[in-house]
């Protein structure tokens, strides 16, 4: 299972790591609002159609974290980095979602009753000083960028904080299909009218630019939404709050490498703050003799 861990945190990293350069791509031919109601919906039919056995292991006791994760980690997020991703580069954006750590070992903390070391609490740090290195860098060379917008990254990341801790403590007694699948149950009617109302079926124009668009949607959705959030889910059952939710690190990395790769500029210095993220990393998952 330790093993396993480790697997899940890598594929994880790949996968959304390459999320933003796919919504940035998914941006030339529709807008925030459509990108994040077809990811979602795209995603809930996958997972439905592939989990729904799933479904009878749900318990009453279940619905109410499942609904607060699928509020808080999936459907709110995939519109704000939507937002975020149209007035920010993508490899900034992923930058700015390293917060989560910092953040889940913060409300773990405060509300539920989670203890980490101190060497953890270090390791964030590490990690949350490469993060604003590379935010700094990024802002000193972009300066025409909307940097208001990562306001909602900063909001995604609490998101992400808050669904881990109830995973940890309200859903591990339940499958991670099956959470995953439950969470988009309850996503998928208000997404409908949300895509409905976002003017999609009346305005957009079929061409090559959305068609384009909607496949990069839906590898998005297929791959970084369906079958990354079952991954996820699992992640957070066989570890920690802390341990998932370092793969935002990893995240920043791979992005920023896609970003480089379609233009977006990347300097020495923010290569050093990578190395000193994956420092950060190294210092919270580092094993001690004893286990906290």
């Amino acid at each position: 299972m330790k093993e396993n861990k480790w697997v899940y945190l890598v594929v994880l990293s790949l996968t959304w790591g390459s999320s933003f350069i796919l919504m940035k791509k998914a941006l030339l031919g529709m807008s925030p609002i459509q990108i994040g109601a077809f990811r979602i919906l795209i995603a809930g039919f996958v997972l439905v159609l592939i989990g729904y056995k799933r479904i009878k292991e749900i318990k009453i006791k279940h619905w109410k974290p499942i609904f607060i994760v699928a509020y808080t980690a999936t459907f709110f997020p995939a519109f704000f980095f939507a937002f975020a991703i149209s007035e920010i580069d993508s490899s900034v954006s992923a930058v700015l979602s390293s917060l989560t750590p910092l953040i889940t070992m913060i409300i773990g903390m405060l509300f539920f009753g989670f203890i980490f070391t101190k060497k953890q609490m270090v390791g964030i740090l590490v990690g949350l000083l490469g993060t604003l290195l590379l935010i700094v860098k990024g802002a000193e060379m972009n300066p025409s960028q909307n940097y208001y917008y990562a306001i909602l990254i900063l909001l995604a990341s609490v998101g992400y904080a808050l669904s881990m801790n109830v995973v940890k403590k309200d859903l591990n007694d339940l499958n991670a299909l099956g959470i995953t699948v439950g969470c988009f149950l309850v996503m998928i009617p208000p997404t409908i009218i949300v895509l409905f109302f976002s003017g999609f079926f009346q305005e957009v124009v079929w061409n090559a630019a959305t068609i384009e668009s909607l496949s990069y949607v839906g590898l998005l959705a297929v791959f970084g939404t369906a079958i990354a959030k079952v991954l996820f889910n699992r992640l957070v059952q066989i570890s920690t709050p802390v341990f998932s939710s370092s793969v935002t690190y990893l995240i920043t990395v791979v992005a920023v490498g896609w970003g480089f790769l379609d233009g977006e500029r990347l300097s020495l210095s923010q290569v050093l703050s990578i190395v000193v993220i994956f420092t950060g990393v190294y210092l919270v998952n580092k094993k001690k003799r004893k286990q906290v």
